[in-house]
């Protein structure tokens, strides 16, 4: 499944450039406002896509390393920083979140990731990327996350891959029980489990904000 899950979301990029538009996404609005206050000047972002959030983070003002696992989304990304002016503020990555980061200890002040902790991800891979997070992070440090939550009209909809994980329409989504947000919280401090909708479905998801406790 999670070859065929890159394959998908390359052939997306490739079909579609830009298929998220220009404007950053609500949660990246508000997460921008929450690094901000908390003094962040290096961001990383998880499953950056063409960029149009890691874009917006470097408007504002925000380094930002943008990873993915989509050489065609990175490069549409790169080529939207260079014409924007902010390509000095903003570094791809190219990488699988299943790995371990490539980036040292305490090396950023603050992570976002809008749908990416919901992607084909098991339980154990999630624990895994969360540790990784908290490593990279510096003291007093923010993770904000999203994710689509078990009260989403996709869930037990199309095939079953096992552990709340569903396919449908060629994309395998990790549907979150509160209780698994809470487990991805242990030993960080949870600051808050915000509900909302996005696109016409709609989509019903969380936006996570957490720091290392």
């Amino acid at each position: 499944m999670v070859e065929g899950q890159r394959e998908h979301w390359e052939r997306t990029y490739g079909e579609h450039p830009g298929m998220y538009g220009e404007e950053p996404s609500e949660p990246a609005l508000r997460a921008a406002e929450v690094f901000g206050a908390a003094g962040a000047r290096e961001l990383l972002e998880l499953g950056a896509g063409h960029g149009r959030d890691a874009l917006h983070f470097a408007r504002r003002g925000f380094t930002v390393t943008a990873a993915d696992f989509s050489p065609g989304g990175l490069a549409q990304l790169a080529g939207a920083a260079r014409a924007q002016g902010v390509a000095d503020r903003v570094r791809t990555l190219l990488h699988d979140v299943r790995a371990p980061l490539p980036l040292p200890d305490g090396s950023v002040d603050g992570v976002f990731a809008h749908m990416l902790l919901c992607m084909a991800l098991g339980t154990g891979e999630l624990r895994a990327l969360t540790a990784e997070v908290r490593r990279v992070l510096r003291p007093g440090g923010t993770f904000v996350y999203t994710v689509r939550h078990t009260g989403d009209a996709h869930f037990g909809a199309g095939t079953d891959h096992g552990d709340d994980v569903w396919e449908h329409g060629g994309f395998a989504v990790h549907f979150f029980s509160r209780e698994l947000v809470d487990t991805l919280a242990e030993g960080w401090t949870l600051h808050e489990v915000r509900p909302f909708e996005e696109g016409a479905l709609p989509r019903r998801l969380w936006q996570v904000t957490q720091s290392p406790s």
